[in-house]
């Protein structure tokens, strides 16, 4: 059996950036053996850790910058990690991982566009149709490494 760890970011109260903990509450209530989700704000310099002895890993965000709907692509290490705050990019944390001497998993970003991030709001409909959308794409990612 495979060993997936999936990392959502966002904050459910600031509208569209809800996506990615909606997305961890759905799979974690599936209580797939072998997935551990984890949902957290941002992501941080000690997700390099969660992928420790995983075979796969899946980030999950919102993006208001993106065109498409949703987007699942592979997530190589960045050649650096900006040093502005806590918060950073897959990429800077699969970089934070080589940079521990950690083996880098094969990894994947689940990125869906947001449009309206406003505290105190919930996701608006044509975050919800993505939602939808998004969760299609990350059931039959998982389907593919079952």
């Amino acid at each position: 059996m495979s060993r997936i760890v999936v990392l959502a970011a966002g904050n459910d109260a600031r509208g569209d950036d809800g996506i990615g903990p909606c997305l961890a509450t759905r799979l974690s209530a599936l209580g797939l053996p072998g997935v551990t989700v984890l949902d957290a704000f941002q992501f941080q310099v000690e997700n390099a850790l969660d992928l420790d002895g995983v075979d796969a890993a899946l980030f999950i965000d919102a993006h208001r910058s993106q065109i498409e709907d949703v987007v699942l692509a592979p997530v190589a290490p960045a050649a650096a990690v900006a040093v502005q705050s806590h918060a950073l990019s897959p990429a800077e944390v699969l970089r934070v991982r080589e940079q521990i001497g950690e083996a880098v998993p094969p990894c994947w970003l689940l990125s869906v566009r947001g449009d309206d991030f406003s505290l105190g709001t919930g996701l608006g409909e044509p975050a919800v149709r993505r939602l939808e959308a998004a969760w299609d794409e990350l059931r039959r990612w998982l389907a593919e490494r079952a």
